[in-house]
């Protein structure tokens, strides 16, 4: 949802516009904005999942900052992954530097205060959740922020987190928002254990997130028709029959379930202008669908239209005018 976008105010109002409304979302913090003679420009954008709060924030250059007296202002303990999907941000803490780009995600506990910046144009997509809804110590939270990049999980929690923000309007209003939100929380909480706690509480933490794990990770390699029970299995280190043993006992059926995120992600394609251009057949490829009569019959048993009827009806509904216009 659209909070913020400076284009629409005057230029002296910007900056003050901008600081406020980054307060009010994320709470007490200083911000320093690059070039601010020649004119800034902020887009935030917010969404809720249950707990969690998404957000992104795309313009001109910046710095911002938070310190320990930044906290002692509001009542707010937050932990935060910050991504960035435009530019390259950089994240300080405690004399710990990273550089924040396209692969990586940098993590950030409000308290404990923290810098990010960018340079020329970006776009930042960073998460924030109470500290004591992740269930662990603020000790360990702390030790993992300059080790999180060595965490073999965090690959999957980027691309969770681009998932949620690529679909964010339509997923912070689904049924399932909370479920998305825990399976955020599991899988911040397995990279954070994975890199700085114990074995005990690494195995601990291993074995109660390991179906979100396992659900992330498909969802990172829906488009690759070579993703097996057997290459899900042994990426998880677990055998094939504990693998469907675990997704029996979370409530659904391996092949049901993948054959199901595609066929969404096929159906949000075909009807979206920005894939017009695509076959219906290139479309599906793209999915992990290498049988087109497979496909199209799946498509209509789940939809009750085959693929060419549902492009054809969505277009339709894109082309008629909005009840303001004439």
């Amino acid at each position: 949802m659209l909070v913020l976008d400076t284009t629409q105010l005057p230029a002296a109002d910007r900056i003050d516009a901008f600081h406020a409304v980054a307060v009010g979302e994320s709470g007490s913090c200083s911000v320093e904005h690059e070039h601010p003679e020649a004119g800034i420009w902020k887009k935030l954008e917010v969404w809720t999942f249950g707990p969690l709060t998404l957000f992104a924030t795309h313009g001109s250059g910046m710095r911002i900052w938070r310190t320990p007296r930044h906290a002692r202002f509001d009542s707010l303990d937050t932990v935060s992954i910050i991504t960035q999907s435009q530019g390259t941000g950089a994240f300080t803490w405690n004399g710990h530097q990273q550089r924040v780009g396209r692969d990586a995600l940098a993590l950030a506990h409000k308290t404990a205060g923290y810098e990010y910046e960018w340079s020329g144009s970006g776009l930042s997509v960073a998460f924030m959740v109470d500290a004591d809804r992740l269930g662990l110590p603020e000790q360990l939270v702390r030790a993992a922020i300059p080790l999180l990049h060595h965490s073999r999980i965090g690959p999957l929690l980027l691309q969770h987190i681009r998932g949620l923000h690529h679909d964010a309007d339509r997923l912070s209003a689904d049924p399932g928002a909370e479920a998305l939100a825990s399976a955020t929380l599991d899988l911040t909480r397995a990279a954070i254990v994975s890199v700085a706690a114990d074995e005990r509480t690494r195995r601990s933490v291993a074995e109660d997130t390991l179906l979100t794990r396992v659900l992330a990770y498909i969802r990172a390699h829906l488009a690759d028709p070579g993703l097996t029970p057997q290459r899900i299995a042994t990426a998880h280190n677990i055998s094939v029959r504990t693998l469907y043993r675990l997704c029996e006992d979370g409530g659904l059926s391996l092949e049901k379930w993948i054959v199901r995120r595609r066929l969404e992600g096929t159906r949000r394609d075909l009807a979206a202008p920005e894939h017009a251009h695509r076959t219906i057949g290139a479309v599906a490829r793209s999915w992990g669908f290498t049988n087109p009569s497979y496909f199209s019959r799946r498509f209509h048993q789940t939809y009750g239209a085959t693929p060419r009827e549902w492009r054809q009806l969505a277009h339709h509904r894109a082309a008629l005018p909005t009840p303001d216009e004439p």
